[in-house]
């Protein structure tokens, strides 16, 4: 079975099966284990790394979004994923509880990543990025590709330029100093349906109580320097977009139907030259379909980790 064919049936088979859950609002509790892990800190280049691990099994690294947090993982995607794996959760430098200073380059952000993982003496290890943790996570791949089992992709884009933009509505939304319920649904979920906004309420009813405001990144001077960042992974000096063609690392991008950051339609291009790439596309969802649908993300990653 060819590599485009096996994106496709996954493809399918997501929509057939998200379908059939999408009017089912989740209402199973998180584990009291979970909402209450411990941050523990590394110290990394004489700086304190905030980092959490919950679970049991292969390591698994989780790298955030913009202005994320250890905080503001859903937890029951992350009770889902706990279930059987070791899920490693941290912070950047000078973001939430880490010290020191966000890097502005891509590179140092995933060299940052890797360093963690030395100090937990994780020989190898798989890693999930969400959108600007997605890119991350791709660097990570590519850098150290002898250190990472499989990466998984959420909500994100593959480096250097892409076809479709931020939506305005998103660059309106993401820069404000806190989140309300709305905000919450347009950045994360598909606001045009009615399924998409009950799960975005359940999400925020289980995640919000735990976020520690103080925490989350506000400072614009601070705000900027994951923008640059993400100037310098469109640019793409390394030319990590044609590495997808050779690379070993097997890699799952999970993308919402319509996400009015990262559009799903970005990946189009490198199906058929990305051998090791596979495509799932979670209907009627928009930025966080790992919080819209846990389990059924959790299924699929869980599958393509084995």
């Amino acid at each position: 079975m060819s590599n485009t064919l096996q994106a496709l049936i996954l493809m399918i088979g997501a929509a057939v099966m998200s379908a059939a859950c999408s009017s089912v609002v989740n209402t199973n509790p998180v584990s009291p284990s979970i909402a209450a892990t411990k941050t523990q800190y590394a110290v990394i280049d004489d700086r304190n790394i905030a980092y959490r691990t919950m679970g049991n099994g292969s390591p698994i690294v989780l790298i955030n979004r913009f202005r994320g947090t250890l905080d503001t993982w859903d937890p029951l995607f992350l009770e889902q994923l706990a279930q059987s794996h070791t899920v490693i959760t941290l912070d950047y430098p000078g973001i939430g509880y880490s010290e020191g200073t966000l890097p502005t380059d891509a590179k140092e952000v995933a060299a940052e990543v890797a360093k963690l993982a030395e100090h937990l003496q994780l020989e190898q290890y798989d890693v999930l990025g969400w959108s600007y943790g997605g890119m991350i996570a791709q660097y990570v791949a590519f850098l150290y590709p002898e250190r990472v089992g499989k990466a998984v992709l959420i909500g994100t884009n593959p480096p250097g330029k892409n076809a479709v933009p931020f939506e305005p509505i998103f660059v309106q939304t993401a820069f404000k100093p806190e989140y309300n319920l709305n905000d919450y649904t347009v950045l994360f979920f598909e606001p045009d349906s009615a399924a998409s906004k009950r799960a975005a309420k359940s999400s925020m009813e289980r995640t919000w109580p735990g976020v520690d405001q103080t925490k989350v990144p506000k400072a614009q001077e601070l705000l900027q320097r994951y923008v640059a960042g993400f100037r310098g992974i469109a640019v793409d000096e390394m030319d990590f977009r044609s590495k997808f063609a050779s690379t070993d690392v097997p890699m799952l991008a999970l993308s919402g139907d319509h996400d009015i950051s990262f559009s799903v339609d970005n990946w189009y291009p490198l199906i058929g030259n990305a051998p090791t790439l596979q495509l799932i596309s979670m209907p009627d969802a928009g930025h966080a379909p790992h919080f819209q649908y846990p389990e059924l993300s959790v299924r699929y990653i869980s599958a393509f980790l084995k």
